[in-house]
């Protein structure tokens, strides 16, 4: 027989959330892989879980994962739970999800809070789509290549951050992105949750006053469309309409098709093209 694994989510920062059945599974599995044991200790503590601890974090996720899928071939069960929240979001619990596929395990999930979306429900700005990026790389090089990513991204998203990297991520996403609107979602689910709707420049004047305390998630507004397609329009208008045309006709479309397509582009009417050839 082989066992499985089950992805638990723990409760990211008040003990109450936390669904009955992960409970339950929690106390029957043969082991619970944590990133700290000694951090996950006092949540089973807390509901009287007694199963056997073993560590499972970045450090070691490699070997200890090997030894974690042999435990699994023999027929034990394991849960995975990370500090706080979903195992397997910005944590190594994904490496272990790909260990298990490679080996034919079976794996499955119990669903329960993620600190991301939390915040993204809580922020005042667009649900509808989002992009999660988790923490920013702190190598420059790595750090400015995925923020430049994001100059043009229209979705909505969602970053996380360490009270004392805050202060430089606002200044980076200042420089590079502009003053957006952003809402910092602070100690969410604890005494001193704090959520600030306001805007990148607003944000580093409230940190220029206090320092930041506990862990954030920062949610961003996307760049609105309009503004991409302004931005395309006036890159198009570097060019003549009839290189505009050429454009198109190099593109093997035919002239009425082409014309409709460097109105749209122009953000003019195609009355405005026609003329425009007949008098050239």
């Amino acid at each position: 027989m082989i066992g499985k694994l089950i992805l638990c989510a723990t409760p990211i920062g008040n003990l109450e959330d936390i669904t009955i059945r992960t409970i339950n599974t929690l106390k029957e599995v043969d082991y619970i892989a944590a990133e700290d044991t000694r951090h996950t200790k006092k949540l089973l503590n807390a509901y009287d879980i007694n199963t056997p601890l073993t560590s499972y974090h970045e450090h070691n996720k490699i070997e200890k994962g090997k030894v974690l899928i042999q435990k699994i071939k023999e027929g034990k069960t394991i849960a995975l739970v990370s500090d706080a929240g979903t195992p397997g979001i910005s944590d190594p619990g994904e490496e272990l999800v790909k260990m298990c596929y490679e080996e034919e395990i079976i794996v499955t999930a119990l669903p329960g809070a993620v600190a991301g979306i939390m915040a993204l429900i809580l922020s005042g700005l667009s649900t509808r789509r989002f992009s999660f990026e988790g923490f920013l790389p702190l190598e420059n090089k790595e750090r400015n290549y995925l923020i430049d990513q994001l100059v043009n991204e229209t979705r909505t998203i969602i970053i996380y951050e360490a009270p004392h990297r805050l202060k430089r991520t606002l200044r980076d996403l200042n420089q590079k992105l502009g003053n957006r609107k952003i809402t910092l979602c602070r100690e969410l689910t604890k005494r001193y949750e704090t959520i600030i709707p306001t805007d990148i420049e607003g944000a580093i004047e409230v940190y220029n006053q206090e320092d930041p305390k506990g862990e954030y998630v920062l949610i961003l507004e996307g760049k609105p469309i309009e503004e991409i397609k302004e931005e395309a329009q006036d890159e198009w208008k570097k060019l003549t309409i009839n290189e505009h045309m050429d454009y198109y006709f190099k593109k093997g479309i035919d002239k009425k098709e082409a014309m409709k397509k460097v109105a749209k582009d122009r953000g003019i009417g195609k009355r405005e093209v026609y003329d425009y050839l007949i008098k050239d």
